[in-house]
């Protein structure tokens, strides 16, 4: 079946538009690199990591991913972010991964989180390592598109908390690592917010790794 559908509809590249491959091996190439340490607008209080700016191939993976129904990038942008963790992460600790809240109608919208399923798949390629969806968002809180730094902080402020009794995975791993992973960072309002909403829950942030940083 999905070589019929590939006959009717080739799939191209979400980074470049190349034809045959969803993500070619040049666009994987510019999320390959060390992570950057970055410094967004609303500070977190822990460090954030991209993997690259939010400009070119990666710009435009992360909007196909949310906005295209492009669920073939899961796999290729977790595997760019297990990368980036690997180079991270302390060897002989374990790891966990949250992802970054979304909003319900948005995820319902898109099909699905794409920053879930990304976390998932990077989760599944590194040892003693899981992922845990622990992070919710309160009904009432806008889409951040067009909204200013300020605005969009205080969008959030109070809104992102963790899911009743969904923490015990983060808090009874001993020595576990916990790193919060994003799609895009841009002002560091989203970051912010769920690093507050762990460290009420008793959880300890210790970085942020996103995939593109404005």
């Amino acid at each position: 079946m999905r070589t019929l559908l590939d006959l009717m509809l080739p799939l191209s590249c979400a980074g470049c538009g190349v034809a045959g491959a969803g993500w070619c091996a040049r666009c994987a190439a510019v999320l390959a690199c060390p992570p950057v340490r970055v410094r967004p607008r609303t500070d977190p209080g822990v460090p954030c990591w991209a993997l690259g700016p939010y400009t070119g191939p990666g710009r435009r993976a992360v909007l196909a991913a949310k906005e295209s129904g492009r669920r073939d990038l899961a796999e290729p942008l977790g595997l760019a972010l297990a990368g980036g963790l690997s180079r991270l992460r302390s060897a002989d600790r374990p790891l966990v991964l949250v992802p970054a809240p979304s909003r319900t109608a948005a995820a319902r919208r898109r099909g699905g989180d794409p920053v879930l399923r990304m976390a998932q798949v990077a989760a599944s390629w590194l040892t003693d390592s899981r992922m845990v969806s622990v992070l919710r968002v309160w009904w009432g809180v806008r889409d951040s598109v067009g909204l200013t730094p300020g605005e969009r902080a205080h969008n959030l402020r109070g809104r992102v908390t963790t899911i009743p009794g969904s923490v015990a995975p983060c808090t009874t791993q001993e020595n576990a690592e916990v790193v919060l992973v994003d799609d895009v960072l841009t002002t560091g309002a989203t970051a912010s917010e769920s690093v507050r909403a762990l460290a009420e829950s008793g959880i300890r942030t210790h970085a942020v790794l996103v995939t593109c940083a404005a």
